[in-house]
């Protein structure tokens, strides 16, 4: 095989790797960690070979599968769970700014990555990212290098809190909101509830989106902060769609047959959901990020996730 049809070969080798690595994440056999694991091991041996229909279709899959996850959820445990951390929400969405702020001037990063890095481990990764970022007058390589950071945090955090959890013992309701409260896109938090198990699943989907609900207030606060107002500000219209999910699965008698099915398709969407975004890390994003901003996320990861640990676990 000459040099120019080993060149032609390995394109057709990346698609066919990647829909077969993609057909799999619809099995029984993959797991919703398993199938970022497989995104990642793809995106370190190849490229991703349609990267932009690939960020986009995560995004709205992610979505869609929250709104499905709510149709295996009652509304009155919903907001039980929500209520009982909201004083705690507060103290720490605004906490971990403030040390951001903080931090980033000790760690003279640029104010805008600085923010942006605070601001997804506050409340949401990526989203909230999204949601500040035009506010802020954001760069693209800012915004590169804030939602790389949390990119790697993520990825790292999917595997290692399960591991904690069980090596703790923690009951799976604590498991859920210590996952919400500390892992930081959605994605990672369903993705490591459902390796605890259903409950921890359940918990941590209905902690989490409510505190993605913060993105509204955060970006009032950013606008204030950065003295101007310009661009969208992020709605997660998705939150209010899964809201109505479980207002229909408490309220309606929907068949169990037409739940169940609903439940099994909003987690195998989690699975592709999170092998598409494996694939696209890169080692070109992990350079752009650079040492100073994994550190400086990395602290603001270990402060909230320990804090919020004490105070699941022993207040």
């Amino acid at each position: 095989m000459n040099e120019s049809t080993a060149s032609q070969s390995l394109p057709r080798l990346q698609k066919l790797a990647f829909f077969i690595l993609l057909l799999l994440c619809l099995t029984p056999y993959v797991s919703i960690p398993a199938a970022l694991f497989m995104g990642l091991a793809f995106a370190i041996l190849f490229r991703n070979p349609y990267p932009d229909l690939s960020k986009k279709t995560s995004r709205y899959l992610l979505q869609i599968s929250v709104v499905g996850l709510g149709f295996g959820m009652n509304l009155f445990e919903a907001l039980k769970a929500g209520k009982e951390g909201i004083l705690f929400t507060i103290v720490s969405v605004f906490g971990v700014l403030l040390l951001g702020i903080v931090l980033g001037k000790l760690f003279k990063l640029e104010k805008t990555i600085a923010y942006l890095i605070s601001a997804g481990t506050a409340i949401c990764g990526g989203s909230a990212i999204a949601a500040v970022a035009p506010i802020v007058k954001a760069k693209e390589t800012e915004i590169s290098v804030s939602i790389g950071t949390v990119f790697i945090l993520n990825a790292i955090a999917l595997f290692i809190f399960p591991v904690l959890g069980h090596a703790f013992h923690m009951p799976q309701g604590q498991f859920g909101t210590w996952a919400a409260i500390a892992i930081h896109d959605v994605s990672s938090v369903v993705g490591a509830g459902a390796a605890y198990g259903e409950e921890a699943l359940k918990i941590a989907t209905t902690v989490k989106l409510t505190r993605a609900l913060w993105i509204i207030p955060v970006a009032l606060v950013t606008s204030f902060f950065f003295r101007h107002q310009s661009g969208k500000i992020y709605k997660p219209w998705f939150i209010l769609f899964f809201a109505l999910a479980m207002v229909a699965n408490t309220f309606l008698p929907m068949p169990e047959i037409l739940t169940g099915n609903i439940l099994w398709l909003a987690k195998k969407g989690f699975a592709v959901t999170l092998f598409l975004i494996g694939t696209d890390l890169s080692l070109k994003i992990i350079r752009t990020v650079g040492v100073r901003s994994i550190l400086f996320g990395v602290i603001l990861w270990a402060f909230i996730s320990l804090l919020s640990f004490i105070v699941i676990t022993l207040l």
